[in-house]
């Protein structure tokens, strides 16, 4: 055999694969159905010129189209109930005629007989002599008198059979009774009289029998063995149909007195008593699943009705639940509750999907709106809860009361740290209430509610957020009856608290509890808290697309945050602005050489940012990056709203007073201070320095358009001759970092010149810092 290439595997399995995934059950199928499909003549063309691993790939979609097969029939069989049981009623209708038929049929033959009985005695005395006419009637006489004394014995014995409820004899005689009638057709050994009374006398009495096994059938007393005897009887008797539904029936009669007593008696609630009654009910249908397939097999048409029987108890039994339990808690936001009773229910249940009843379609259906119901109730409490406790939040940061009661020992602290982290009180209850919702969420992934938790998590915590917001004392996002209920955070510490609030959510707490929503951690949930790494890849893409949601909340927060400090700092308490183009243009009036150090406002500033980082940097432990971003947005809040402050470029530009040489140095010291400490701090963005370098670029402009000053020597005669005359305005790139370095050191009281100090024009020492530029 040659060996197949990789081309011709392509054409035989790859492409007829690739073919076959665009076609539906139905087209794929129309090969098998062929009524001249050669199983043989087909494997030989599939597998001619295949290996070992193209036999295997055949072999398995073969096993898949089978069980894609199965399941389209599982669903056929489902979809058809009704006309099962419909045709399977007129099939019993059908029986009932033709039985009738056939009685009318007899009645009719002896009629005939007895017509025929009738022409032959009047042509017998018309032509025989009184002899011969009196040896007939004393014959006729005897015979008609055995039959009698035959047909009396038989009724009567039948009578006794029937009072007495013996089945098995009474059905043996009925036998015999038709077989004697029967035999008598045909061999004429009864008169018609006799005949006739017979026939009737044996449907009388298998009416009788009939009537008396379907009241037994009926009655609740009725249990176990009696009970499927009496409908093996009746089915025997040709009312197979009308035995099953009797069977069925009283399975539902019994069930409904049981539960009546269970609710009369238990004194159980919630999750107990939905528990009894599960058993209860699912134990009745496999009963009488166990019954019906004892005593009429695996028929289509009782098989059917049995379903359908068993669909109608579930549905029952699902509205009586709601309607005594579910729906209540479930206004009332009782989700573990009602969690807790679909858990049960489907439960129990899953038993009877070996018998082939498979309920918990019916179920899921019918509880589907009542945990929609508690979720949505739930959502909720956990925004009226967070909302309660922000109204006396102290917002600093704690460990909860389980873990603290709970360390014992060092070794017990870390791993406490790190799956209960330090967040304020509504904050914990917040997480604590999220946990439990997304639990009970998952335990429950037949629903499929993910989408609609994830929703609802990501609602509640938008309106965390506002509370959070809304806590900071100059926040005006809502009304101010609003903050009349939320307690302020007063101090930077409680306002950076908020935002260790909600940050922590967002990136850890909150993806972490969304992954016991993914189906692998419904078997395994030992790991608590897995790294971040790996909690990224184990993340849906929905579930990262929701975690940029939250992640934008936070950032909402964080420019709040960041704008109101920056308000802060740029205007006064009587609302005048402090960071105005007055600072730089005044600068150039005075006579005296200007101390160089960078503007009050921006020391202020630089103090503000160090005093954050200490904060943030105790508060976000292991979470550098969320006290890096915060610190970068409070940089870039401050250097944006200078970069776009109309008055300020107004005022430098076209107002009285532009800007001068002195003022540019001083200007474009303040930028390089800015630029320094954030470099220094880790939080310098390149969206900031970008910033920076386009405003001391603007105000460079600024200087250069004002011309020529005959009195001073820091001239620009030309805009185009910035870059070669630079050196007569403004000192060298180097001296800008040097002054900017220390002030640095002496803002945080690391200032030591010692006797390091060189005095020259081109190092920035203690005396450059005083004055520079002046010869």
């Amino acid at each position: 055999m040659e060996p197949l290439t990789r081309g011709s595997f392509s054409s035989s399995i790859g492409d007829s694969a690739e073919l076959e995934g665009n076609l539906t059950l139905s087209d794929r199928l129309k090969a098998f159905k062929n009524s001249r499909f050669d199983p043989d003549a087909y494997i030989t063309s599939k597998c001619n010129h295949m290996n070992e691993k193209e036999i295997r790939l055949l072999c398995s979609q073969l096993v898949g189209l089978k069980k894609a097969s199965a399941e389209e029939m599982r669903k056929s069989v489902y979809a058809n109930y009704s006309a099962f049981i419909r045709t399977s009623k007129e099939i019993s209708v059908l029986e009932g005629q033709l039985l009738s038929l056939r009685n009318l049929l007899s009645s009719q033959t002896t009629l005939v007989h007895r017509l025929a009985e009738g022409v032959r005695n009047d042509y017998f005395s018309a032509n025989d002599d009184d002899s011969m006419d009196e040896d007939i009637s004393t014959f006729e006489n005897e015979e008609l008198s055995v039959s009698e004394s035959w047909l009396s014995d038989f009724l009567d014995n039948l009578e006794v059979l029937l009072a007495e409820k013996r089945v098995d004899e009474v059905l043996a005689a009925l036998d015999q009774g038709t077989s004697m009638l029967e035999a008598a057709n045909g061999n004429h050994s009864l008169t018609p009289t006799a005949l006739f009374s017979l026939q009737n006398a044996i449907s009388e009495q298998r009416q009788k029998l009939v009537d008396q096994l379907a009241e037994t059938t009926s009655q609740l007393s009725t249990r176990g063995a009696e009970l499927r005897s009496a409908a093996s009887a009746l089915k025997v008797l040709g009312d197979g149909t009308r035995a099953h539904t009797l069977l069925l029936s009283s399975h539902h009669q019994k069930l409904q007195k049981n539960i009546q007593s269970l609710r009369s008696s238990s004194t159980a609630s919630g999750a107990a008593f939905t528990a009894a009654l599960s058993q209860l009910v699912f134990s009745t249908i496999a009963q009488g699943a166990r019954d019906s397939l004892a005593v009429f097999g695996e028929e289509p048409a009782y098989s059917s009705e049995l379903v359908t029987w068993a669909v109608k108890e579930t549905e029952g039994f699902a509205l009586f639940l709601k309607r005594l339990i579910l729906a209540s808690t479930a206004s009332a936001g009782g989700l573990r509750v009602v969690t807790e009773c679909v858990q049960i229910c489907l439960g129990y249940s899953s038993l009877l999907e070996a018998s082939g009843l498979s309920l918990s379609p019916v179920l899921l259906r019918l509880f589907r709106p009542c945990v929609v119901e508690a979720l949505c109730a739930y959502i909720k409490r956990i925004e009226q809860s967070s909302a309660a406790l922000a109204a006396a939040e102290d917002w600093l940061l704690s460990y909860p009361p389980s873990a603290e009661s709970s360390l014992s020992s060092t070794g017990l602290l870390s791993h406490s740290i790190a799956l209960q982290p330090k967040l304020s009180i509504s904050a914990h209850r917040f997480n604590s209430m999220v946990q439990d919702l997304l639990e009970d969420v998952g335990s429950l992934e037949s629903m499929q509610l993910d989408g609609l938790a994830l929703d609802g998590v990501l609602e509640v915590f938008n309106s965390y957020v506002d509370l959070l917001i809304n806590a900071l004392p100059g926040s005006t996002e809502n009304e101010e009856d609003v903050h009349n209920i939320i307690r302020m955070a007063e101090t930077e510490t409680q306002q950076v608290a908020l935002l260790a609030n909600a940050s922590l959510l967002a990136d850890e707490l909150l993806p972490r509890a969304a992954l016991k929503l993914s189906p692998s951690s419904q078997s395994n949930r030992v790991d608590m808290t897995p790294r971040r790494a790996s909690e990224r890849q184990n993340l849906l893409p929905e579930h990262r697309e929701w975690k940029r949601k939250l992640q934008r909340l936070v950032d909402r927060l964080r420019d709040s945050f960041c704008r109101q400090h920056a308000l802060d700092l740029i205007f006064t308490e009587d609302g005048d602005i402090r960071l105005n183009g007055q600072i730089y243009t005044f600068m150039d009036d005075s006579t005296e050489e200007p101390e160089w150090f960078p503007s009050p406002i921006f020391q202020e500033f630089f103090c503000k940012l160090t005093q954050t980082a200490i904060i943030v940097t105790d508060m976000f432990v292991g979470r550098e990056r969320s006290a890096t971003i915060l610190l970068m947005r409070m940089t870039e809040t401050v250097i944006l709203w200078l970069s776009e402050d109309q008055s300020f470029w107004v005022e430098i530009e076209e107002g009285p007073k532009p800007l001068g040489p002195l003022g540019l140095q001083q200007f474009y010291l303040d930028m390089e201070f800015v630029m320094l400490f954030s470099s220094e701090g880790r939080y310098l963005s390149r969206n900031l320095q970008q910033v920076i370098k386009n405003i001391i670029e603007r105000a460079i402009d600024v200087v250069a358009a004002t011309g020529i000053d005959p009195y001073r020597k820091y001239l620009l005669q030309l805009h185009s001759l910035i870059n070669s005359c630079f050196g007569s305005v403004l000192p060298e790139d180097d001296w800008f970092a040097e002054v900017a370095q220390i002030a640095i050191k002496m803002l945080i009281g690391k200032a030591n010149f010692g006797n390091n100090v060189e005095r020259d024009d081109t190092s920035p020492t203690a005396s450059s810092i005083v004055s520079h530029g002046s010869n």
